[in-house]
């Protein structure tokens, strides 16, 4: 189905960027929707009233984007593809540009970043403030061994599942050959407080818990496999950390889909979450941020 809201991908003359663009190429195609290609051009503070009453850029007159143009020109069966040029800051950006799109797909660090670092500022800005799923790809080696048939992994807390996660893992499983893989963690072993004289509780059977989380689980994905019959699941439990068991999980993944945290009344600005920056930071494939829905996140 063609969807009128565009895959966008931000470039910046790097490698890491150049990657992104081959992803969101194709994103867009398998989702017949149009490419929009964004560069944005950062000035020292001091020259930014200068280069705004210059007026904005002509994306004609971009040299990224003459790049990019002559990296498509090798392509076929292309979608409509649109050139944007910005300027000002990447971090602000390119998050308003999630507004109207399906999807903003970043690579993991670009052009200007410390070589320690293994997830750029603007990439970490676009997956916690953009108001669409964001795709962070990885470097090259990772996630990458021409393996077929490679499951999409989503993560899932059966505590508060997030419905805007699973909709898209659902659909984005749809788009790639039907498997889905859910991981979900519980915790183990339980911690357990007492007072000083108080008598221990009874022994946990770990089984058992196991084997709740699995019909909870079982329980809230059932409206999504009612919707998506076309697409196998297969549910992961397993003790302990969630997020080194996505990172694991990764390692043979097409993509892997983890929940951006919900805007708390303590904490109205919005946030990442450990595990979501965890796995961002280390996995393997590329991971895909997904927004609450904005019922959620109000």
């Amino acid at each position: 189905m063609m969807s009128t809201q565009p895959v966008v991908a931000a470039v910046d003359g790097s490698q890491d960027s150049l990657r992104a663009l081959e992803w969101a190429l194709d994103a867009a195609r398998r989702r017949e929707a149009p490419l929009r290609i964004a560069h944005v051009r950062q000035y020292a503070p001091w020259t930014q009233a200068e280069v705004l009453a210059a007026g904005p850029p002509d994306p004609d007159e971009d040299p990224v984007l003459d790049q990019v143009r002559a990296h498509l020109a090798k392509q076929e069966a292309l979608p409509a593809v649109e050139y944007a040029a910005l300027e000002g800051a990447p971090g602000a950006l390119l998050p308003e540009m999630g507004a109207t799109a399906a999807l903003l797909v970043l690579g993991s660090r670009g052009r200007g970043g410390f070589a320690s670092l293994l997830l750029g500022s603007n990439s970490l800005a676009a997956a916690r403030d953009a108001e669409c799923p964001v795709v962070v790809v990885p470097r090259p080696g990772q996630g990458d061994d021409g393996a077929p048939a490679r499951p999409v992994v989503v993560g899932m807390n059966t505590d508060s599942p997030d419905d805007a996660t699973l909709g898209f893992a659902f659909a984005e499983a749809a788009l790639r050959g039907g498997r889905l893989r859910i991981v979900v963690a519980y915790p183990w072993p339980l911690q357990t407080w007492m007072l000083l004289g108080e008598m221990p509780p009874p022994d946990i059977d770990q089984g058992a818990v196991e084997h709740e989380t699995r019909i909870l689980a079982e329980g809230f994905l059932a409206p999504h496999q009612g919707r998506h019959a076309g697409v196998t699941t297969e549910i992961v439990v397993l003790p302990g950390d969630a997020a080194g068991h996505l990172v694991e999980a990764s390692r043979d993944a097409e993509l892997v889909i983890v929940g951006r945290h919900r805007r708390r009344l303590l904490a109205p600005a919005r946030m990442m979450g450990s595990v979501t920056q965890a796995v961002l930071l280390h996995a393997e494939s590329p991971v895909a941020v997904v927004p609450p829905s904005p019922a959620e996140d109000s």
